[in-house]
């Protein structure tokens, strides 16, 4: 049989599968993200194949109660004591068991006390206070009371704040303040005699001597730090007053001293014995002056 080739029918192509830039790229992509996770995971085994694991314990915590009072103490303080030996009411020495008293911390106390006392003392007589007035009674369960001295609980008020006048203020601003409250400085003087000062912002301010302090029943502060305690002293000088060493008081009139209590009840609320430290300042206002507190510290 005879076979006819035709000219018009064409050989079909055929396919060709080769790599393009695309596959490359993809490939490439995909080599570095594994090689990637296994140098991941290799640090990772090397890291943990070197710690050293340790295992947090807890630290056991021993409760002691150590016995005494102070001012940061709270209002259930008690006196704890225990021993393993049996309650005796009325134990005599040989049956007391101590150990060697310390000689030398023992007299430092005592000669420390000593002087806080002598401190205490001279304040007093130079002043001459004295109690009036019947005795009297109150009832409670006769423990020590929260605060500082003897009594209820509480800091009196001259213990209990801090006044604070402006360092930067000249001598005549700072005269016009105390005549503002009505603020008298008194001061000791050679004699035993008591200095007092007033309108302190006149050329010649008015000087009265008393012979003690009998009767003075006023709130009275000494300096505890600052420097207008320099300031106090020009107007003594300014009024031919020698003090040497003597001590500067500043005596508040009660309506200062009743304006002060305001302001340390109206500042947070809290009552007078639960306040260990109310601070206050002398600042402007207009032409005058006002107090302002600036904290407060508390027992509780």
């Amino acid at each position: 049989m005879a076979t006819v080739d035709s000219p018009d029918v064409e050989p079909k192509p055929q396919p060709v599968l080769r790599v393009t830039r695309y596959d490359v790229t993809l490939a490439l992509v995909v080599a570095f993200i594994i090689s990637l996770v296994v140098v991941v995971l290799w640090l990772s085994g090397v890291w943990a194949a070197v710690h050293v694991w340790q295992k947090d314990e807890a630290v056991p915590l021993e409760m002691i109660t150590l016995s005494g009072g102070s001012e940061d103490g709270t209002p259930d303080e008690t006196f704890d004591l225990e021993s393993p030996y049996e309650e005796i009411p009325d134990p005599t020495l040989a049956e007391l068991r101590s150990d060697e008293t310390e000689i030398e911390p023992l007299l430092e106390a005592v000669v420390e006390l000593s002087d806080v006392a002598t401190q205490q003392a001279e304040q007093q007589l130079a002043l001459d206070a004295r109690s009036a007035g019947n005795p009297g009674s109150a009832d409670g369960t006769g423990n020590k009371a929260l605060g500082v001295g003897d009594g209820d609980s509480g800091v009196p008020r001259e213990q209990r704040w801090f006044i604070r006048f402006a360092d930067g203020a000249t001598s005549e601003e700072y005269a016009r303040q105390l005549d503002f409250f009505g603020i008298e400085i008194g001061a000791l003087v050679p004699g035993g005699r008591l200095a007092y000062l007033s309108s302190l912002t006149s050329p010649s301010p008015t000087v009265r001597m008393v012979n003690s302090g009998a009767g003075e029943n006023r709130l009275y502060m000494t300096w505890q730090g600052g420097g207008r305690k320099s300031a106090d002293l020009k107007l003594l000088r300014k009024a031919n007053v020698d003090v040497g060493s003597g001590t500067i008081f500043h005596f508040y009139p009660p309506r200062t001293e009743a304006l002060l209590a305001q302001l340390e009840k109206s500042y947070r609320g809290a009552s007078p014995k639960d306040v260990r430290r109310t601070y206050f300042v002398v600042q402007r206002k207009g032409s005058d002056f006002e107090f302002a507190v600036t904290r407060q510290t508390y027992f509780r």
